[in-house]
């Protein structure tokens, strides 16, 4: 039988962590080639292309560095990949999977899957979550299903993955339509079709900052008055219930959309916004009248991540068909 190639690339994160000095804490330490000795049955799977791409807590993962990942992905399928896998710490996993969903432009699986015990934790989860991710990216079920995030037997949507835990193996969910499939007796098994993709070609511009900010009791609309000057090129708001703010934010976000894409999803954690059910200053119905655009089932953080990906490449004027496809996350 001839096995698959795998490309795994390794960013660092909880599952490349130990305790370097005693009483300081873990910190980013394995590379590549100490995460797969810990998992001997993925060489037994497939034949493995190893990169270590970098040792960094996720929190520090920046575009930068995912377009250098996503040029070394591209071009692991170039060289005949039939599935690859990445590692990431878990903080800024689900914005990394988005970002990737957004310009991944093949049938081929990219998977992504991280650790919430470091390596040097008794019953560490690392190991068995990486061997999971390798078996979902050489599934044939998997092809034309766009990234995936595999976490705690469970294979996520990218759009709809959420980290709802701090610590808790099972801190990722999907919260509308639950997990797009399971890990059972070592097979991925799907529980429901794969959506139709939108995807976007490479940002030409990688400078441009997009704010984001949630609304909250009495906030007051000082930053918001300053976006603009401060250089900004778009906004989202992390708003109220089903996507309100306060009639001072309601003004203040008016005067920005003249200029600059505003974006209100909801910073509950599930559920979609509403288009037009609530009537108040500061309601959806107020907000779309005054030129913001609604995130729909899309959470603020991959809005953000939207919005910055269709500036990067001018198609801007795409904003509304992305957030209505991805109504079906």
């Amino acid at each position: 039988m001839i096995r698959p190639t795998i490309a795994i690339a390794t960013l660092g994160g909880t599952l490349s962590m130990q305790c370097v000095e005693p009483g300081e804490g873990v910190t980013p330490s394995l590379g590549g080639n100490e995460l797969l000795a810990s998992v001997p049955e993925v060489a037994r799977l497939a034949h493995i292309r190893l990169k270590t791409l970098s040792l960094l807590p996720s929190a520090s993962v920046d575009f930068e560095l995912l377009l250098e990942v996503l040029a070394w992905a591209n071009e692991q399928i170039n060289l005949g990949a039939e599935g690859v896998v990445i590692t990431q710490g878990t903080d800024t996993l689900e914005e990394s999977a988005t970002f990737f969903e957004y310009v991944w432009a093949h049938d081929t699986p990219l998977v992504l899957t991280g650790a919430m015990r470091s390596a040097s934790e008794t019953g560490a989860d690392g190991p068995a979550n990486l061997l999971d991710a390798c078996r979902v990216a050489i599934s044939g079920s998997s092809k034309g299903r766009g990234v995936l995030v595999v976490m705690n037997g469970e294979i996520h949507a990218s759009l709809s993955v959420r980290k709802t835990h701090t610590l808790a193996l099972n801190a990722f969910t999907s919260a509308t339509l639950g997990p797009m499939g399971l890990m059972i007796e070592r097979t991925p098994r799907f529980l429901r079709p794969g959506n139709a993709r939108m995807t976007l070609p490479l940002p030409s511009c990688t400078t441009h900052k997009i704010a984001l900010l949630e609304a909250s009791l009495s906030a007051d609309t000082l930053i918001l008055e300053r976006l603009e000057q401060m250089g900004y090129q778009g906004v989202v708001i992390a708003g109220l219930g089903a996507g309100h703010v306060s009639e001072q934010w309601s003004c203040a976000l008016q005067a920005i959309a003249i200029n600059l894409p505003v974006i209100v999803g909801s910073r509950t954690g599930a559920g979609t916004t509403a288009f037009h059910t609530y009537g108040f200053a500061g309601g959806e119905i107020d907000l779309i009248r005054k030129g913001v655009y609604l995130s729909g089932f899309l959470c603020p953080r991959k809005a953000r991540i939207l919005l910055w990906l269709l500036i990067g490449c001018g198609q801007l004027s795409k904003l509304n068909d992305f957030l209505a496809h991805g109504q079906g996350c």
